[in-house]
């Protein structure tokens, strides 16, 4: 059994999958975190609010779409559907989404048109991140980690942690140029959905379940399902509840800026859209450069030392966009900007070490029989507490230190480099969840 899922998890086809659908989901992803945002402030209003609300609301549809979806497949012993039919489903609505700005009318002095158009877009993203999370988060994630073993544990954490980056890369450079000068958005959506669905089809013909995975029911449906939320019982594996944790406290302080990153270098520092592409690719493919090594280290067994280190440089490239980086010091008509490459580096080294480390160091710590519905788990601390709680801060933030008059008289929020200054204190609160979480590691051995 065990050269069997060997074969399964190392196979020529087998990457290929890793990579298309892991590249695909990230692209996507990539767009609903960054692109959806800029989208709202140029077609709907320049206003965090909005974006707060569908941070807010597709977490919460993301969670309730990964715990049910996670128990129908650990029940029925199935990922290939989940992820098929997710992911064809997931391009759909990123297209429809699009679709949200040929709504309402003059939206600047009509107020209800403007609550209308707003909880459209709001609307519409949920319905594609439930279906986005039953595709990637749930069908994909889990999929991954019924393949994963001794001996490609760290190359599947690196592909894991690389995939967001290069998603990034891939993602902010394509849609700049997808956008364009005359800021297309739907052409973006109408790509990038348009991939993904293709890849749901090519999945349904394509992937392979793993040789062991077995259709594990525990009772009743509703019995199962409410069973992940047995309190004491999830308590008992202290581990798992301490890297959790540690994901969930620097994931708040991720969210902080990240969210409004786009909108920060284009309406704050004055980049077009392709040039912050360009900028925020250059940086981060560096950064995805030391993935190869970390893969080593976590085989070694130095996933918490690989943690503590990812913290460090996230907290000095945050200090330094925070305090180095404005208006004055930057040149927005060039791609050449030294020390802002320098410290999106840093952020961009920090976030891609945490996450591959993370990742790697919570899969081997599921239970068996229970992988997709702990995936569940991991969603509700990577996903539904920080993006609740985040723009909890950010927004007040923006709206107290980024607010402006525009030409027509009409007030507007700009993200400043204030969030960085905030991000990097909140950031180096992770230690105190990583802290715990190494002495069990070490008690494990």
């Amino acid at each position: 059994m065990n050269t069997e899922k060997k074969r399964a998890g190392s196979g020529f086809g087998f990457w290929m999958l890793v990579w298309s659908l892991g590249l695909a989901g990230q692209l996507c992803w990539n767009m609903e975190n960054q692109w959806f945002n800029t989208f709202v402030y140029t077609k709907i209003a320049k206003d965090p609010t909005i974006i707060s609300w569908m941070v807010a609301i597709s977490a919460t549809t993301t969670t309730i779409s990964t715990f049910l979806f996670g128990c129908v497949a650990d029940r029925l012993g199935k990922r290939r559907l989940f992820i098929a039919f997710g992911y064809i489903l997931w391009g759909i609505f990123t297209i429809v989404f699009g679709l949200t700005q040929f709504l309402g009318g003059n939206l600047s002095s009509d107020a209800q048109a403007f609550a209308a158009v707003a909880f459209a877009v709001v609307a519409a993203d949920a319905v594609m991140s439930f279906f986005g999370s039953m595709g990637n988060d749930i069908g994909f994630n889990a999929w991954i980690n019924d393949h994963m073993d001794d001996k490609n544990r760290g190359q599947l954490g690196a592909a894991l942690a690389v995939q967001p980056v290069l998603g990034t890369i891939v993602g902010t450079v394509l849609g700049g140029i997808l956008v364009g000068a005359d800021n297309n958005y739907m052409r973006l959506f109408i790509v990038m959905g348009g991939i993904v669905i293709l890849l749901g089809v090519v999945c349904l013909f394509t992937m392979k379940e793993a040789p062991d995975l077995k259709p594990s029911v525990k009772g009743t449906f509703a019995h199962q399902f409410f069973s992940i939320f047995n309190v004491k019982e999830y308590l008992k594996k202290r581990e798992l509840v301490m890297v959790n944790l540690t994901l969930a406290v620097y994931f708040i302080s991720f969210n902080v800026y990240f969210t409004h990153l786009g909108n920060y270098m284009i309406y704050y520092l004055g980049f077009t859209a392709d040039i912050m592409g360009y900028i925020e690719g250059l940086a981060l493919a560096l950064a995805m450069l030391a993935t190869i090594p970390a893969s080593g280290l976590i085989n070694k067994g130095k996933s918490p030392m690989l943690t503590a280190f990812s913290i460090v440089i996230s907290c000095i490239g945050l200090i330094l966009l925070g305090f180095g980086v404005n208006p004055g010091t930057v040149d927005p008509t060039t791609l050449w900007n030294p020390f802002l490459l320098f410290s999106i580096f840093l952020v961009g080294l920090g976030y891609v070490l945490f996450l591959q480390t993370i990742t790697v160091w919570s899969k081997q710590l599921y239970p068996e029989d229970a992988r997709g519905q702990f995936e569940g788990i991991r969603i509700l601390f990577f996903v539904l507490i920080p993006m609740v709680i985040a723009p909890l801060i950010s927004n007040p933030i923006i709206k107290v230190n980024g607010a402006v008059v525009n030409d027509y008289g009409i007030k507007e929020y700009l993200p400043n480099d204030v969030l960085f200054r905030v991000s990097s204190i909140l950031v180096l609160l992770t230690f105190i969840p990583l802290f715990f979480a190494w002495k069990h590691y070490k008690k494990r051995g």
